[in-house]
């Protein structure tokens, strides 16, 4: 055989190109895996999967908030904060006592603790707060309709936030909610409205539902 023909010659019987051996030992490689993930349970599946939100690690609950003893000075109230894009509860303290003193007073005790900064341990639990620090309430005005408050802003323009915060602190508390809901009206001349706290308000921050105007008495 001239060595021209030798460069065309079949290979030798039992041997495989090159090539070829890395190709079946690609395969056989897909094979082991394919198997060892059907030993393992895994079913493959070709759509991607939603495994929803990652779980928030934020505890929203204070060690403050474990003790039952009741507070020394003052009396104690809850407000709402925001925790893991939702409203919880905290326990604060005012010198205010909601039983025995004027509604305004109560608003404003409330709004107070509402623009105050969390301290340490509500920050360690993920608490914060969005209601301005320059916001003020004050009380009903000539012709409003029986427990009506009056915010320095209109209470729409608030951040969907501040606002739920400030309507669900009042919403529940006895001196100045009724039935779940707030009257709140703004600086101008606009009809005070209701505004309902409800289990939407407190995880759905965007969304605070309204009884529409209230009729002027």
């Amino acid at each position: 055989m001239m060595r021209g023909d030798q460069a065309y010659a079949t290979p030798r019987e039992g041997r495989l190109p090159r090539r070829t051996g890395r190709t079946v030992a690609a395969l056989a490689a897909v094979v082991a895996c394919a198997a060892l993930a059907a030993g393992c349970g895994i079913r493959s599946t070709s759509v991607p999967v939603d495994a929803g939100a990652a779980p928030s690690r934020m505890p929203c609950r204070t060690t403050s908030a474990q003790a039952t003893a009741p507070p020394s000075e003052g009396a104690a109230v809850r407000i709402y904060l925001v925790c893991a894009s939702q409203l919880v509860t905290v326990e604060r303290t005012v010198g205010v006592d909601e039983s025995r003193s004027d509604p305004l007073l109560i608003a404003q005790a409330l709004l107070s603790e509402l623009q105050r900064n969390p301290d340490a341990d509500e920050r360690r639990a993920g608490f914060s707060t969005d209601v301005p620090a320059g916001l003020r309430v004050a009380d009903a005005r000539e012709g409003d309709p029986q427990g009506t408050l009056r915010l320095s802003e209109q209470p729409d323009d608030l951040p969907a936030e501040a606002l739920a915060q400030v309507v669900c602190s009042y919403a529940e508390s006895e001196s100045l909610g009724s039935g779940g809901s707030v009257l709140l009206g703004g600086p101008g001349n606009y009809t005070p409205r209701g505004y309902l706290c409800t289990s939407e308000t407190k995880t759905r921050l965007g969304e605070v539902p309204t009884l529409g105007a209230v009729k002027l008495s």
